[in-house]
């Protein structure tokens, strides 16, 4: 196997983590939808909890962009 196309597909691989940035997102939202419909009063104290999970989440969608651009531009 040739060296730039062991790069394509190591860099095609590294942004897996994007499609589970997606999925993640959504689940955290609809979720903190779905308990602030139920019980709006709380809706508030757990919002702080909710944009962590979103921030670790986009964090991992992230790393893997950046894997991905890295390897491409053959730092590694």
């Amino acid at each position: 196997m040739e060296v730039d196309a062991a790069k394509l597909i190591g860099a095609g691989l590294a942004t897996i983590p994007l499609a589970g940035a997606g999925v993640g997102l959504g689940l955290i939202f609809g979720n903190f939808l779905t308990g602030a419909f139920r019980n709006p009063s709380a809706a508030a104290a757990n919002q702080p909890t909710m944009l962590l999970g979103f921030a670790l989440t986009e964090f991992t969608g992230l790393l893997g962009f950046t894997i991905s651009i890295l390897i491409l531009l053959n730092v590694f």
